[in-house]
């Protein structure tokens, strides 16, 4: 009888004691980590859950050894949830992305300023509650300094990774 009795109580604290679980992601959540568009562009990276979307930004800085060589990039993104479920969504919308880059290439004789605009779709897969692991393909639209279209996805790797606090 006493087995039954810490049985039944067991289940009782289990039912009712436990809190609700909240996937990484939610409303309100901020995501820490690093993200990179389909261009190459990216760095550390930042993400706001607003819930029926999110949005985020990107940077990176980089000076090696000698002159004029200094490559800073910076972005933003805004991805609207078509669809969500507690460990994932898919989402529509796009990035902007700012390449300053300097001279470091030879074939290069200035600095360039390029500029990327991708609209897309993205995949954010939460493994655990709070860390997403992102993927996104779409058009990538050289404007500036940068020439091209491409009609291009993150199959062969990882676009992004965020730790959600909440």
């Amino acid at each position: 009888m006493k087995k039954n009795h810490l049985l039944v109580s067991g289940l009782a604290v289990l039912a009712f004691g436990a809190g609700s679980a909240s996937a990484g992601g939610s409303e309100g959540s901020i995501g820490v980590g690093a993200e990179f568009m389909l261009s190459g562009l990216g760095g550390m990276s930042a993400n706001y859950d607003m819930g029926q979307f999110h949005v985020g930004g990107f940077l990176s800085f980089e000076d090696e050894d000698g002159d004029d060589n200094t490559d800073i990039a910076l972005g933003g993104r805004f991805y609207y949830h078509l669809h969500s479920t507690a460990m994932s969504d898919f989402s529509v919308g796009g990035a902007l992305g700012i390449g300053l880059i300097g001279d470091r290439n030879p074939a290069m004789d200035n600095n360039a300023t390029i500029v990327y605009l991708e609209p897309g779709v993205q995949i954010r897969a939460f493994v655990a509650s709070n860390v997403a692991l992102s993927f996104s393909a779409g058009l990538t639209l050289g404007i500036a300094d940068a020439s091209g279209v491409a009609i291009t996805g993150q199959f062969n790797g990882i676009g992004g990774v965020h730790y959600y606090f909440f």
